[in-house]
């Protein structure tokens, strides 16, 4: 196994454990397990288990950035397009691994202790809101009114991980309608 091939296996094999699991009850010779990579090139590929987290968190942020905005722009309609952003948080709510949002969960583990952690779900949570941000204000809505959008979108990945049903995505969509429609009609 060349080094890009272990660097993928062992990422691969971390943020899987990391996210099913927990950071902290998964220990680096676990991941040398389950990804086939010897510890010794694990810490030469990830110093330090910090280093590894704060990678399988970056890796995960781009996949799942563009796994959404994949899914949002397949809708030409700007109002279609903010509703989208609730119809692939339903499709994720029903993945079977799924466990809420691995960065709030990071964040929830290791976040006053891990500054690398804290900033990696910070810009995650950054660049969710303005990506967000961009769509509601492309819809023709006021640019103030995006945090009430995204603040319906966190709430439903909280609420789904903790209830285990999708459907808080569902109800997160029809109030993002309503403000749609409220907003528009105001």
């Amino acid at each position: 196994m060349d080094l890009e091939e272990a660097r993928t296996a062992a990422l691969d094999a971390a943020e899987k454990l990391f996210y099913t699991r927990g950071i902290q009850a998964v220990g680096m010779d676990e991941i040398r397990a389950a990804s086939g990579v010897s510890l010794k090139r694990l810490y030469k590929l990830f110093p330090s288990k910090s280093e590894l987290v704060q990678a399988c968190l970056e890796a995960r942020d781009t996949r799942w950035r563009a796994g959404l905005a994949a899914h949002v722009e397949s809708h030409p309609d700007p109002r279609d397009r903010v509703l989208a952003v609730y119809g692939w948080l339903h499709s994720w709510f029903r993945e079977p691994d799924f466990r809420g949002c691995a960065f709030v969960n990071g964040f929830g583990e290791l976040g006053a202790a891990d500054p690398s952690v804290a900033d990696v779900a910070r810009r995650h949570k950054e660049a969710f809101r303005a990506y967000v941000t961009g769509l509601v204000v492309a819809a023709g809505q006021p640019y103030g009114s995006a945090a009430a959008y995204v603040l319906l979108a966190e709430g439903a990945i909280v609420t789904a991980a903790i209830s285990g049903t999708p459907e808080p995505a569902r109800e997160a969509r029809r109030a993002a309608a309503q403000l749609l429609d409220g907003t528009a009609a105001g």
